[in-house]
Formats: C-alpha cells, sequence, structure tokens
C-alpha cells in the first residue's frame, strides 16, 4: 500500500482558486438581476441593455441593500433598490435621485462567458486570476440541455471522481480502458478513456471513447464523438463551491457537426435530441456517485493502491489552486 501525496493538514479544505460557473448566459437577459452563491457568499449577475455581464459583491456601500433583493437595471447601471443609487460597469456610484452621487464604489468580480456559461473567477487571497477561463468547445457551440443539484462535499472531491477510475465499474456497472494517461498543463488536466457496457460480451462491443478536459476545479468537460453521424457531443460538469463542504453541480449538454463547415439546418432538431438524451443518461449515472458523495468524508492522506496513480497525480495537480502553506 502507499500513501497518497496531498495537500497537509485536516479533513477541511479551504476554498480554492478557480474560475466558477454560475449561471447559464440565457439565464442571465438583458436587465436581469440574479444572485448566486459562491465561496459562502452572494454575488449578483446583472446584464447591462448592451449585453454585457456584470458580477458584484450584493451590498449597497450607501446603506447596506443588497442589489439582488430588488435592484434593477438601467441602461447601463445597475440601481439600488432602498434608495434608487445608480452604479457604473466600473462599479461607481454616478446617480441619485435627488443629489449629487457620493464617492462610493461597488466591488467587482472577474467576469468572463464561455459557450453560453458565465464563470466568476474567486481567489480566497484575493489575486487576480492567474489564468483565462476556459474555452472548453468551439466558438458557437453553446448548451442547449441543463440538470443541477447540490452536492454536500467539497468542490475538489466532485473533480477527483474522474481520475477515481475504480468507482466505475462498481458504481456505475461500465468497464473503463485508460486510452491516454493524465497530462497536466498548468491549470489543465487532460485524459482520454474507453467506456463500454458491463456484461455479456455482444454488450462490451458497444466502446465509446471520450476525450476529458479539466480546467481547474470548477469545469469539466468531455468529448464524445459520433463518427458514423458525423457530430460531437459535449458534457460539462460544472462545480461550484457554495459553502466549504456544499458544492453545486451543474451537468449541461450540447450537440454540434464535427465538421463545422457543414450546413447544420435541417439536424438541429437531432442536435438537440441528442444533448437531451445525453443528459438523461448523465444524470442518471451521477444519481450513485451523489449518495456517495453526500455521506462520505475527505480523506487527507489517501491509502492508495496499484491502479490509483491517477488520483495520486490529481492530489498533486491541484496543489496549485490553493495559497501555499
Amino acid at each position: 500500500m502507499t500513501t497518497g501525496a496531498d495537500l497537509p493538514g485536516s479533513r477541511e479544505l479551504p476554498y480554492p482558486s478557480s474560475w466558477f460557473f454560475l449561471a447559464l448566459s440565457r439565464e442571465l437577459r438583458p436587465g436581469r438581476v440574479l444572485t448566486r452563491r459562491l465561496a459562502g457568499e452572494d454575488v449578483v449577475l446583472y446584464r447591462t441593455d448592451d449585453g454585457r455581464p456584470y458580477a458584484v459583491r450584493p451590498y449597497c456601500p450607501h446603506l447596506g441593500a443588497h442589489f439582488g433583493s430588488g435592484g434593477t437595471v438601467a441602461g447601463r447601471n445597475l440601481v439600488c433598490p432602498f434608495h434608487h443609487f445608480a452604479f457604473a460597469p466600473d462599479g461607481t456610484c454616478v446617480g441619485t435621485p435627488d443629489g449629487p452621487p457620493p464617492r462610493a464604489r461597488v466591488e467587482h468580480h472577474t467576469i468572463r462567458e464561455r459557450n453560453g456559461f458565465v464563470f466568476v473567477w474567486y481567489a480566497p487571497d484575493g489575486k487576480p486570476p492567474a489564468w483565462d477561463a476556459p474555452e472548453s468547445a468551439p466558438a458557437g457551440v453553446l448548451a442547449t440541455a441543463a440538470w443541477s443539484t447540490e452536492v454536500r462535499a467539497h468542490v475538489q472531491e466532485l473533480a477527483e471522481n474522474t481520475l477515481d477510475y475504480r468507482h466505475v465499474p462498481v458504481v456505475h456497472h461500465v468497464t473503463l480502458r485508460e486510452l491516454e494517461p493524465p497530462r497536466a498543463e498548468g491549470p489543465c488536466l487532460h485524459t482520454r478513456l474507453r467506456l463500454s457496457p458491463a456484461g455479456p460480451a455482444p454488450l462490451t462491443r458497444f466502446r465509446v471513447d471520450h476525450s476529458f478536459t479539466m480546467s481547474g476545479l470548477g469545469c469539466v468537460r468531455i468529448e464524445h464523438p459520433l463518427p458514423p453521424l458525423g457530430l460531437v457531443i459535449y458534457l460539462w460538469a460544472l462545480h461550484t463551491p457554495t459553502g466549504r463542504a456544499s458544492t453545486r453541480l451543474q451537468l449541461a449538454t450540447a450537440c454540434a457537426e464535427m465538421r463545422p463547415s457543414r450546413a447544420p439546418g435541417p439536424r438541429r432538431p437531432l442536435h438537440r435530441a441528442l444533448a437531451r438524451l445525453m443528459l438523461r443518461i448523465a444524470v442518471a449515472k451521477v444519481q450513485g456517485d451523489i449518495r456517495i458523495w453526500n455521506t462520505k468524508r475527505y480523506e487527507p492522506r489517501p491509502r492508495l493502491t496499484t491502479g490509483d496513480e491517477a488520483i495520486g497525480l490529481y492530489r498533486h495537480w491541484v496543489r496549485q489552486f490553493y495559497p501555499s502553506p
């Protein structure tokens, strides 16, 4: 038996630095104000009339009203629900109903939109982004089906599941073969796996190759090509820490042409149907993981053995997302 390398300390992991998903782009329409939870605090999202998204800390610096509780958007400004003080996209107060604006500023989070997802940068030490948000699929590929739930586990544990090969046949009744070992490239981790149903020999011939890309601890993208149809299905598992031991899990899927130059118009209903089918399969599979995540505990120094090498590599890789001790 070997001891897995990990962050030093107790079973209580801190919050990591990463880009984290907070909303689907279609949820954040122009003029809309949303509240989302990230690392134990509220984040208020809004989109101005010119289509640009913003993310701010939730409280008005005037007298502390929560922007997400009745705040509105007027043109390019966020308007407080308490006294109608208006704040420009750079955070400065630019107007009041009855006098000059005070010297006040709303603190912004760094925000990005990628493939129909709204990501916000979080770092426990307040440092700016060390890398850019993931462009995890070709431009123009947007998720068309989505599902989410809350899980009682640290965000690191959900991402680790991708590299825990031993649980796949036990929990998901699928055989697994590693086609390419995990490869770390800065904040990204890549691997390719072949999955096939467990059971009689005829079933095992239905093999599916998946390419996995992990971007920080907030985004896992799975690419599943379908060469006979000339299509590729994308599955995203997006992990957002809402508390120290709670994570919002968002699954989303899309289907696109393998050759984007092909005219996709008549095939769009097929794209949506395949994306919905993949989402139903993914949700059914992840239910087994959720039952375990909700009751397991984090092992800071796991007793790893032969076949667990990918977990050991992952535990070393995640160190970069935490402040140095």
